[in-house]
């Protein structure tokens, strides 16, 4: 999660949707920058709702400030996890893809009580607005680059250019076309928003 404080900007740090490289180059800019621990620079919508935005209206006196997040196609998202689960240390582990086909990994992703390898959360319910009305304020599509950056140089005032960080190993990846199709159906929240943004 990223805070720019006069541009009353916060960055929502969705996994898997180039958060790390944002915040190695927005870093130095911003005036609170939180890398660990994981639930804090996860942190999803509901929680920021719940313990940030407090303390900028409490603490702060101000309740302006706006969230941006970036949201990745769904199918693409489940595939970058599944490689970052393909990794060499994580052999042996219960969060490991190795040995278990794409295919395997989405079944898994759509039942209810996933395996810990699939266990990978849900951006639908990382991005789900509140009841309060807190909602983002600015969200884009992992996939159209050219609209995040130009978004982020305007609000920010400065250049900025991504570098490639935390990247999933590459490998060919497909989904069998019943396997998406259950997907698309048993998840459908997800490709809701996704195509929402249009």
């Amino acid at each position: 999660m990223l805070v720019f404080w006069k541009e009353r900007l916060v960055i929502l740090a969705v996994p898997k949707t180039g958060t790390t490289a944002l915040a190695e180059v927005l870093g130095p800019k911003a005036d609170i920058l939180v890398n660990d621990p994981p639930e804090l620079k996860h942190a999803p919508l509901y929680r920021y709702n719940r313990f940030f935005r407090p303390m900028f209206e409490k603490a702060c006196k101000t309740d302006d400030m706006e969230t941006m997040a970036i949201m990745r196609e769904p199918v693409s998202w489940l595939g970058s996890w599944y490689r970052y689960r393909r990794r060499d240390f994580t052999r042996g582990k219960p969060t490991s893809t190795h040995e278990i086909s794409f295919d395997e990994f989405v079944l898994e992703y759509c039942k209810g009580d996933r395996r810990a390898f699939a266990n990978v959360g849900s951006q639908a319910k990382f991005l789900e607005p509140r009841p309060n009305g807190t909602k983002v304020s600015h969200l884009f599509r992992y996939e159209d680059q050219s609209a995040i950056l130009a978004f982020l140089q305007s609000r920010l005032q400065i250049e900025v250019t991504l570098p490639e960080r935390n990247v999933s190993p590459k490998m060919p990846l497909e989904l069998s076309p019943e396997v998406e199709a259950k997907f698309r159906q048993r998840r459908a929240e997800e490709f809701a928003l996704y195509d929402s943004l249009g």
